[in-house]
C-alpha cells in the first residue's frame, strides 16, 4: 500500500473516531440544558426559550463565517480542536452560574465555537475521499456521530440519576478529550485542501490551473435550488428544535429526579434509529435519489408532532421520540450531500455548509422561543401541533420546488464533462 493509501486509510479510522466523540460536543449540551434550567435553577418554560434562543443567534451569526473559514483554512484539524475546547469550558462554568445573562452568555460563546464542527468535518471528509465516495463517508460519519451520541447519552443518564442533572457537563469534558485525540491522528498530508472546499482539479488530474478558482460568494444567492434548499432546512428546524426540549421538559415536570435520565432514554433511543438510518443514506441515496430522502425526512416530523399529543405517558413519549431518529438520521446525512451537489466544483462548498446552517440555526432559535410562548399560553398539546404545521409547509416546498440534485451530479460523472454550475442546475 502506498504513503498516500496508507495515509487515507488512517484518516478513515481517525474521522470515524472523531464522530464518535465529537457527538456529545459539537451540540453543546443542548435538551440537557433545559431540564437543568428547569429543575436546578426553577426557570419557567419561556426563559428557557429565549436563552436558548439568544445562544442559538451567537451561531447563526457564526455560521457563514465558519464556513468561508473552513473553506480558506488548510489547518482545519486545529480549527475543530480549539473550538472543541471552547464548548467544553463554557459548559463547564455553567454549574457555578444561576442567572440569566450568565448562563446566556456562556452558551452563546458555547454555539458560536460549535458551529465549526460540521462544515470542517464535512470538508476534511470531502478532501480525503472525494466527492465520488463523499456520500457513502458521510452516511459513515453521521452513522459513527449518532452511536457516539447514544452511548453519552445513556452513560449521561445513569450519571446524572446517580449524581444529579450537572454530571452531564463532566461527560462533555470526557468526550472533548478523546475529540481531540481523534483529530489529531488525521494525517494532514491525506487532506486535499482544494477538494475539501469543492474544487477537484488536483485529484481528477485535470491541468493545474483548471477548476482552481473559487466563484464569487454571489453564488450562495444566484443558486435557485440551493435557496430553496435554505428555505426547506429552515422550515425543518424550524419545526424539529423545539420538540425534545418541549418532551423533556413534560418528562421532568411528571418526575423531577428521573427528568434527566429520561431525556437521556429519549436521546438514546433516537440515536439508536439514526445509526442505520444514515448508514441507508450513505448506501443508497446516490441510487435512490437525494430529494426522496431529504422528503421522508420531512415527512416524519408532522407526525411525530400529532403522536406526541395523544398521550403524556412516559413511555409513549420515549417511543414516539424514536420517529426523530428517522428524520434527524436521513437529515443529518443527506443534508452536506446534497450542498455538495449544488457547489460542486464551485470552490464554495464549505460557505455553502455555513449558510445553510445559518437557515438551519435561524429557524431552530425561533423554534425554542416560539414553542416556550406557547406552552406558555396554551399548553404543550397546542405547540406540537403548531410545529408539526410548520413541518407540513416545509415538506410541500421541497416537493414542488427543489429539484433532484442526484441527477445533474450523476449525468455529469456519466459524461466526463466539466460539473454544472449552480445557474444551469437552476434552470433545469
Amino acid at each position: 500500500m502506498s504513503q498516500d493509501a496508507n495515509a487515507k486509510t488512517r484518516a478513515g479510522h481517525a474521522l470515524d473516531a472523531a464522530n464518535f466523540f465529537l457527538a456529545d460536543v459539537r451540540d453543546g449540551l443542548g435538551p440537557y440544558l433545559a431540564i437543568y434550567l428547569l429543575t436546578e435553577q426553577k426557570w419557567d418554560e419561556a426563559s428557557i426559550g429565549v436563552a436558548m434562543s439568544v445562544a442559538t443567534i451567537a451561531g447563526i451569526l457564526a455560521q457563514t463565517p465558519a464556513g468561508a473559514l473552513v473553506d480558506a483554512t488548510r489547518t482545519k484539524r486545529l480549527v475543530m480542536a480549539t473550538a472543541a475546547v471552547v464548548v467544553t469550558v463554557a459548559s463547564l462554568l455553567l454549574p457555578v452560574m444561576s442567572g440569566f445573562w450568565p448562563v446566556t452568555i456562556s452558551q452563546s460563546i458555547a454555539h458560536a465555537a460549535g458551529v465549526i464542527f460540521p462544515p470542517a468535518i464535512a470538508a476534511v471528509s470531502l478532501g480525503v475521499v472525494g466527492h465520488r465516495a463523499f456520500t457513502a463517508r458521510i452516511g459513515r460519519n453521521e452513522s459513527f456521530n449518532h452511536a457516539g451520541n447514544a452511548v453519552a447519552a445513556l452513560i449521561a443518564g445513569a450519571a446524572a440519576y446517580a449524581l444529579g442533572p450537572t454530571a452531564v457537563f463532566y461527560l462533555m469534558a470526557v468526550m472533548a478529550a478523546g475529540s481531540l485525540a481523534s483529530l489529531l491522528l488525521i494525517p494532514e498530508r491525506a487532506i486535499d485542501h482544494d477538494l475539501a472546499r469543492g474544487l477537484q482539479a488536483r485529484q481528477q488530474g485535470a491541468d493545474d490551473e483548471t477548476g482552481k478558482q473559487p466563484s464569487g460568494l454571489s453564488v450562495l444567492l444566484t443558486c435557485r435550488p440551493l435557496l430553496i434548499f435554505a428555505i426547506c432546512v429552515a422550515l425543518f428546524h424550524l419545526a424539529n428544535a423545539a420538540m425534545l426540549p418541549l418532551v423533556g421538559q413534560k418528562l421532568a415536570l411528571q418526575d423531577k429526579n428521573l427528568g434527566t435520565s429520561l431525556m437521556s432514554a429519549c436521546i438514546a433511543a433516537a440515536q439508536v434509529v439514526m445509526v442505520p438510518m444514515a448508514m441507508l443514506v450513505g448506501r443508497k441515496a446516490d441510487g435512490w435519489g437525494h430529494k426522496r430522502f431529504f422528503l421522508a425526512a420531512l415527512a416524519i416530523l408532522p407526525l411525530r408532532a400529532v403522536l406526541y399529543t395523544l398521550s403524556d405517558n412516559k413511555a409513549w413519549l420515549v417511543g414516539v421520540q424514536l420517529l426523530d431518529g428517522i428524520g434527524a438520521g436521513i437529515f443529518g446525512a443527506i443534508m452536506p450531500v446534497i450542498v455538495a451537489d449544488l457547489m460542486r466544483n464551485t470552490g464554495r462548498f464549505n460557505v455553502a455548509q455555513g449558510a445553510v446552517i445559518t437557515a438551519q440555526s435561524i429557524g431552530a432559535a425561533l423554534s425554542t422561543a416560539l414553542a416556550g410562548l406557547v406552552v406558555v399560553k396554551a399548553g404543550y398539546s397546542a405547540a406540537f401541533l403548531a410545529l408539526g404545521a410548520i413541518a407540513a409547509v416545509g415538506l410541500a416546498v421541497c416537493w414542488l420546488w427543489l429539484p433532484e440534485t442526484r441527477d445533474t451530479v450523476a449525468a455529469t460523472d456519466r459524461n466526463r464533462q466539466t460539473p454544472p454550475s449552480p445557474s444551469a442546475i437552476a434552470a433545469e
